[in-house]
């Protein structure tokens, strides 16, 4: 195997990764980014062992549950659109935005650490929320529903400037009014 090259992982072994990514996830959002690892690895139903080889740090979980949760947010676009239409998949996915946004605040301070070290959590993020925004706007333009004069950077942008500021659980319902007035302005009114 060349260098660098990592081999695939076993079904189990794949199984176990996404339990501890879940368990983290959900552990962090309701207990902090200090929780002991341990209890992680409990909440996931794998051994301390099992979840230092995968993730031998802090750092290293806390990047790999942002990154996660950023492939989920952006892999749910072609299940929105086959099940609702356009415009209704691109009003659930900016409430999975929310989540995604409410969840990546409590890491800030982790996510911020890790770069300042030099590692780079954030990546190809923008680049990927804005292709999910596209092909969902991209949708909703052959359906006639919304504007074609407003591209996705522009949706990014308001999007995240909402989720921003009405980050926490006491602003939801404000952050969801906001992202109504933003898709109703986007909306083609027939």
């Amino acid at each position: 195997m060349a260098d660098g090259a990592q081999r695939p992982l076993r079904a189990d072994a794949r199984r176990n990764r996404e339990k501890i990514l879940t368990a983290a996830a959900r552990v962090f959002t309701t207990q902090g980014l200090d929780v002991q690892m341990e209890r992680i690895a409990k909440e996931a139903g794998v051994g301390s062992a099992t979840l230092y080889r995968n993730f031998p740090t802090r750092d290293v979980l806390v990047e790999a549950v942002y990154r996660n949760e950023l492939a989920q947010l952006c892999d749910a676009v072609p299940t929105l659109l086959a099940r609702h239409s356009p415009i209704e998949a691109l009003r659930a996915w900016t409430r999975l935005f929310l989540d995604y946004v409410t969840a990546k605040y409590g890491m800030i301070d982790a996510l911020r650490a890790i770069t300042a070290t030099g590692g780079n959590p954030y990546g190809r993020s923008r680049e990927m929320i804005r292709a999910a925004i596209a092909a969902l706007m991209d949708a909703c333009a052959a359906a006639g529903t919304i504007r074609t004069d407003v591209g996705p950077a522009d949706v990014a942008a308001a999007l995240e400037g909402i989720a921003l500021t009405s980050a926490g659980a006491e602003h939801r319902q404000q952050a969801e009014r906001l992202l109504d007035l933003t898709l109703d302005g986007l909306t083609v009114r027939h």
